[in-house]
C-alpha cells in the first residue's frame, strides 16, 4: 500500500488537452528559501527536490514551522528561492502567474463581503483581464461546488463551508492548470471539513486540475491525495514522497478499511520522526 510516489491519473483527467498526463506541472530542484541576512537569517527550506506531475492530487503535511505553506508560497511566486530552481510547466514561477496557469486557495475565503457569490466568482477576470471563461462560466462553477441558487447571496448570508465552495469556484474561474490550496477547510467543523473533501475530489476528477493541498490533518492528507509529501523541519526539507494506494473514487467510508488505517498509521510515525 505505501511506496514512492507515482503518478496515477484517474479517468477524466486534463480532458481539454492542455496538458500532458506525462508533463511535470512543477519541478522543484534543490530549492533553498532563507529569510532575514547574516546571523539573523533563517533557513525555511532546505535542498528540497520534488516533481509533481500535471492532473495530479498531492497533499502536503508535516509539523508546524516545516515550511509548507513557505513551498506552496514559492512555487506561487509569492516567496523568492534563495538558492535552486522551480519549474512550473516549464516556466518560470513569475512567468506561470502572469501567464495565469495558477490559482490559490487561502485558509480565509477572502470573499469581498458587498459582492454576491457569482460576483466574487467573477472578481479575477475583472481584475486580471484576459479571461478565458465565457458569462456562463461563474454561474457553471457556483452549481459544480454545489451552490446553485445562490448566485446572489452575500458572503453574511453563507455559512463558512459556502463561502470556502465559493472560493474555491473563484480559483477555477480562470481555467488554471494548478490549483494551490494552503490548508482550506483548516477552520470548518469536522462535518463541512469532510463533506468538502469529497466535494473537491469531485471537481478535481472533473477539471482535471493539478492540485498541491497544504494540511494538518493526516486523514485528510491520506484521503485526498495520490501522493503525500511529508516535510520535517529545522529547516523544513523532504522526509518521505509517498503514494497512497487506494482507488479512486474514495468515499468517507474508505476511512475505516484497514489499508486507510496502515496508509494513516505510516504517516503518523513519519511525523514523529519530524
Amino acid at each position: 500500500m505505501i511506496g514512492q510516489a507515482a503518478a496515477v491519473i484517474p479517468s477524466g483527467v486534463s480532458p481539454d488537452g492542455m496538458t500532458s498526463p506525462d508533463q511535470a506541472a512543477v519541478s522543484v530542484r534543490n530549492l533553498d528559501v532563507r529569510f532575514g541576512d547574516g546571523e539573523n537569517a533563517v533557513t525555511a527550506l532546505s535542498d528540497v527536490s520534488v516533481e509533481i506531475k500535471a492532473g495530479s492530487f498531492v497533499t502536503m503535511i508535516g509539523p508546524s514551522g516545516c515550511g509548507k505553506s513557505t513551498l506552496l508560497r514559492a512555487i506561487a511566486d509569492l516567496v523568492p528561492a534563495s538558492e535552486g530552481e522551480i519549474v512550473v510547466l516549464g516556466h518560470t514561477p513569475a512567468d506561470a502567474r502572469r501567464d495565469r496557469n495558477f490559482s490559490f486557495v487561502f485558509q480565509e475565503a477572502t470573499l469581498l463581503p458587498w459582492r454576491s457569490a457569482i460576483d466574487n466568482v467573477r472578481l479575477p477576470l475583472e481584475v486580471g483581464g484576459g479571461g478565458t471563461v465565457d458569462d456562463g462560466e461563474p454561474a457553471r462553477l457556483l452549481e459544480v461546488v454545489g451552490l446553485a441558487g445562490r448566485e446572489n447571496a452575500l458572503p453574511s448570508e453563507l455559512s463558512g463551508g459556502m463561502r470556502q465552495r465559493v472560493a474555491i469556484a473563484r480559483a477555477l474561474v480562470t481555467k488554471p492548470k494548478i490549483l494551490l490550496m494552503d490548508e482550506p477547510f483548516g477552520a470548518l467543523d469536522e462535518i463541512t471539513r469532510d463533506k468538502l473533501n469529497e466535494e473537491l475530489l469531485r471537481i478535481w476528477q472533473e477539471t482535471g486540475t493539478t492540485i498541491v493541498f497544504v494540511t494538518h490533518s493526516i486523514p485528510e492528507a491520506a484521503f485526498l491525495g495520490q501522493q503525500v509529501l511529508v516535510l520535517a523541519s529545522h529547516p523544513g526539507r523532504v522526509k518521505e514522497f509517498m503514494a497512497v494506494d487506494l482507488p479512486y473514487p474514495r468515499r468517507l467510508t474508505d476511512r475505516d478499511t484497514l489499508a486507510f488505517v496502515e496508509i494513516s498509521a505510516h504517516l503518523r510515525r513519519l511525523l514523529e520522526e519530524c
